[in-house]
């Protein structure tokens, strides 16, 4: 049997956040889900546990939930209901519509993202897009304004079929935005 992680490790969350959104560190919620049987538990379960005995949001339940399971093993890193999800996101020196048209500009896209081969399922302009990858998985990009000159563009690939491609495409989308960033020259 594998040993428990440290949630401050498998969290994107610090335990001192935690426990100021939840009243309880990283730990006291393992030990509280512990003594509740959480390891026999499903997420739904677990969900339903924290929200019948603890006045905590739904948001932080399932971020209370995720940590558990990872923690204690019950779940692989990127793995949520229907496949792995990873995203990844960079700020820009650059106007969200300038950004939206680089990834929905063929031209433009292939200076910065030359291999990808995807199907636009639908587009708010420079909001967001949503499209279905060349494998059949899919892709959510979130543009965000943050002033005049200055966005941050987010990249979540979801359905994908197993740890490995999940590190994998990790690794992708952080190129991706970088080259995304050199292109534009900022």
């Amino acid at each position: 049997m594998h040993e428990d992680l440290d949630p401050d490790s498998v969290s994107g969350s610090s335990s001192e956040a935690a426990e100021r959104a939840t009243g309880k560190s990283w730990q006291a919620w393992m030990a509280l889900l512990d003594s509740a049987g959480g390891r026999g538990m499903s997420h739904k379960q677990i969900v339903a546990h924290l929200n019948e005995h603890y006045d905590i949001s739904p948001w932080w339940q399932q971020q209370v939930t995720v940590v558990y399971e990872n923690s204690r093993r019950l779940r692989n890193k990127h793995e949520v209901a229907g496949g792995y999800q990873i995203s990844r996101s960079r700020t820009m020196a650059v106007a969200s519509e300038r950004i939206y048209e680089c990834w929905l500009d063929e031209a433009e896209r292939r200076k910065w993202l030359a291999d990808a081969e995807f199907t636009v399922r639908k587009a708010i302009p420079h909001k967001s897009i949503r499209i279905t990858w060349h494998d059949g998985t899919n892709v959510e990009i979130n543009l965000s304004a943050k002033g005049q000159d200055k966005s941050t563009v987010m990249v979540q690939h979801n359905k994908l079929p197993d740890q490995n491609s999940a590190e994998r495409m990790k690794e992708y989308w952080s190129a991706a935005l970088a080259n995304l960033e050199k292109a534009l020259g900022v």
